[in-house]
């Protein structure tokens, strides 16, 4: 694909992913999570003015650096990808910290509260990256994330997933296991699944219109239509639930 038609797809993108979202509520995430619900579980977590705060896998950090212009708190985002990093650099214009750093592990040092954003789903062992996240809080301090609940993908259903090696729903049962062993406990949860249901669908005309624009013959922009339809049904049908959390490290 030429870098001049790149630029118009991903333009294309970006206006299909303002107008699904709604006004004001897209800042540059790829997930399903609108900006007044980061904020929300932002403030939640304590994010405040000199809090230092850990944003895990940020990308080009569309939601940090929200949540870091509104709340003033001491920011520092990593990601495994120097190239989304580059571009959060660029557009955070010095106002937060980045670093290149593949997690876990996580980058030294203590942190108020650690983010997790719409990433745990890649993890395949959540109980060694929830430990990893313990050891960067001080006793009370708080991991916010969220999470796609659900059974393990069966053998059928990871290959018509795009990129099914980083698809790994995990039953709320075992998210409970693997905060106690982390010894973490659930200070507020929040089930996101109709809301983030209703975002999918509102996209899905749009990336098929982008498709017809664009041609069936894009394999990046067919695998995001793809992935976004699998999602429309799982949460449509509840086989994977999406969920808010605030978490405390204990004593």
């Amino acid at each position: 694909m030429s870098s001049g038609l790149a630029a118009r797809r991903q333009r294309a993108l970006q206006r299909a992913r303002h107008a699904a979202y709604g006004s004001g509520e897209y800042v540059g995430q790829e997930g399903f999570m609108r900006a007044s619900e980061i904020l929300d579980l932002a403030s939640r977590a304590g994010v405040s003015p000199a809090v230092a705060v850990l944003d895990l896998c940020c990308g080009v950090a569309g939601p940090g650096r929200l949540i870091a212009r509104t709340s003033d708190c001491y920011y520092l985002g990593v990601d495994a990808d120097p190239r989304a990093i580059e571009v959060a650099r660029q557009r955070a214009g010095g106002d937060c910290r980045f670093e290149v750093n593949r997690v876990p592990p996580l980058p030294s040092g203590q942190f108020d509260v650690v983010l997790l954003l719409e990433t745990m789903l890649a993890f395949p062992d959540k109980v060694t990256l929830m430990r990893a996240v313990s050891s960067a809080l001080p006793p009370g301090g708080r991991f916010a994330f969220t999470i796609e609940a659900g059974h393990p993908l069966t053998t059928a259903e990871r290959a018509l997933m795009p990129a099914a090696d980083t698809v790994w729903p995990t039953p709320l049962a075992d998210l409970s296991g693997c905060l106690q062993h982390a010894g973490m406990r659930v200070l507020w949860q929040q089930d996101c699944t109709e809301a983030h249901h209703t975002v999918v669908e509102a996209l899905l005309p749009r990336l098929a219109a982008m498709e017809r624009e664009f041609g069936a013959g894009d394999p990046s922009l067919r695998e995001l239509l793809t992935a976004h339809r699998i999602w429309s049904h799982w949460l449509g049908e509840r086989r994977v639930r999406k969920f808010a959390f605030v978490t405390e490290r204990t004593g």
